[in-house]
């Protein structure tokens, strides 16, 4: 393999963190005591990303939910993650720190849904609420607003999407999904207007995040307003999230992939690939990716492995296919569970991704980048040839000098 090297570089961008979350929580969380009575049960749902301080927000809201003299207690809003199990998706919410312990309220998970309905017109899509939020006398939702992996439009990944894909568990999830990219971008909204038709919605918590993935707003939205404050806060996301400092690289290196970073195990808008037939890569352009492990967190969940030419042998050998399976064939979009070629270690993945870029690759030519995962990129390291074209972009600063990267006796790659 040829000899590269290597420097870190921090690329700036913009941050906005809230300076005392409680504070504004207990602020926000005022208008939705005012739609509570004592005694009321109240489902509070929580879903299965990687979300700054999120522990710290659901636990803010069952505070105010008992502050009110109702009784909170939590639910798993996540479709088929989890391997579509109840006793899986208890399990996602305990690694974010979600627990009974923890939260001061009960976890009560279960895959089983009430049907609400069907959509208006064709298609007559069913419509379906988790059967412990039905039997609760109202529902909060709590999700971070940002860009979806999937599709772009006035809704993406967020409160309104957690209504739909969310609480209405993997029966949901089953039902929207078969239609596609399109499908989600259209219907989504459709169904979760079905679902607040129904009166168990009080609201949601929508949290937004800052480019350095740190929580910079958090509102509280009841039902009629949802939309509202789903769409502008997209909008604000759109501004903020962090993006990769180049267009076009030869080989991306990702050291691992996780549902915690993503739904999609790598964030399709930083590696610039959705592999969706009629959607359009934005970019940037990775000729290579290489993904190396997989985070714990994701319980051997490999979906948007097939996001990836070439992994590691470490990261195949962590693979749960059965619950990946599940997750990419509810999503319907199949290629992400495609097994890649398979390198027997760090090294030997690399070498075949340079080897295999459609152009002669040289130590002096390659353009390289390496990040720990999408979720985190405000520090990665670039090849020689990378950063003598993004030098004099002024968002970027070089933080080490050039080395040589190395890999120990087994051939894993030297931690990030």
């Amino acid at each position: 393999m040829i000899q590269l090297e290597m420097a870190k570089i921090r690329v700036a961008c913009r941050r906005e963190a809230l300076p005392d979350i409680p504070a504004r929580m207990a602020e926000i969380m005022e208008e939705a005591k005012r739609q509570l009575r004592p005694g009321m049960r109240v489902a509070i749902c929580a879903g299965s990303r990687g979300i700054s301080n999120y522990a710290l927000v659901v636990k803010c809201v069952v505070q105010a939910v008992k502050e009110a003299g109702a009784e909170p207690f939590i639910i798993p809003a996540m479709g088929s993650h989890g391997g579509a199990t109840a006793e899986g998706q208890a399990r996602v919410l305990a690694d974010y720190g979600i627990t009974e312990e923890t939260m001061g309220a009960p976890v009560v998970s279960s895959m089983e849904v009430v049907r609400l309905g069907e959509l208006d017109g064709e298609p007559r899509i069913p419509v379906y609420m988790d059967a412990q939020a039905y039997g609760a006398d109202g529902v909060i939702v709590v999700n971070r607003v940002k860009l979806h992996t999937d599709f772009h439009g006035d809704h993406e990944s967020g409160i309104v999407k957690m209504l739909t894909i969310g609480l209405g568990k993997h029966a949901q999830a089953l039902a929207v999904h078969r239609y596609g990219a399109n499908g989600l971008r259209d219907y989504i909204p459709k169904i979760s207007r079905k679902v607040i038709e129904s009166g168990k919605i009080l609201g949601g918590v929508a949290i937004l995040e800052d480019g350095a993935d740190q929580t910079a707003d958090l509102v509280y939205a009841p039902a009629d307003r949802m939309f509202e404050v789903d769409h502008a806060l997209l909008e604000r996301s759109r501004a903020l999230v962090a993006k990769l400092p180049f267009q076009e690289t030869d080989v991306l290196i990702v050291d691992q992939i996780g549902k915690n970073y993503s739904g999609t195990g790598m964030d399709t808008n930083v590696i610039g690939r959705i592999m969706i037939p009629g959607q359009v890569d934005l970019g940037p352009q990775c000729r290579r990716i290489v993904a190396l492990d997989i985070s714990d967190e994701s319980h051997g969940n490999a979906l948007g492995v097939g996001l990836a030419d070439v992994i590691s042998k470490r990261l195949d050998d962590k693979i749960e296919w059965k619950s990946t399976y599940e997750n990419v064939i509810t999503s319907g979009f199949l290629a992400r569970g495609n097994r890649p070629i398979v390198g027997d270690t760090d090294k030997r993945a690399l070498e075949i991704a340079l080897m295999c870029c459609g152009q002669p690759i040289t130590a002096e030519t390659a353009r390289v980048a390496r990040i720990p995962n999408t979720l985190h990129i405000g520090t990665l390291y670039v090849s020689r040839r990378l950063m003598e074209e993004i030098k004099d972009d002024p968002a970027v600063e070089q933080i080490s000098d050039f080395e040589p990267i190395q890999f120990d006796e087994n051939g894993s790659l030297a931690p990030f």
